[in-house]
């Protein structure tokens, strides 16, 4: 599957979770993952400062070579990012 492809994915599972309002399905995702909170809060610290950045292959780069947890992980914090910046 290609990367862009993958993203929009992912962008869309976000619209739609955002939609629905209900998180009980994605806190159930996170929960069974196979990561510490420690693990999450760098991915998250790692996730914002490349973010920021304008070295869009970099931030490729580490996206492509992330697990599938942390993909979840991600969509989560953006579907929960998006409901707190919607809410204003």
């Amino acid at each position: 599957m290609s990367d862009a492809i993958q993203q929009e994915q992912i962008d869309q599972g976000v619209m739609e979770t955002l939609r629905e309002r209900d998180h009980s399905a994605l806190a159930q995702q996170v929960n069974h993952l196979a990561c510490n909170h420690n693990d999450i809060i760098e991915l998250l610290a790692h996730y914002m400062a490349l973010s920021e950045q304008e070295n869009d292959e970099l931030f490729d780069d580490w996206y492509d070579n992330l697990s599938k947890d942390q993909h979840t992980v991600l969509k989560v914090f953006e579907v929960y990012r998006g409901q707190y910046e919607h809410q204003n």
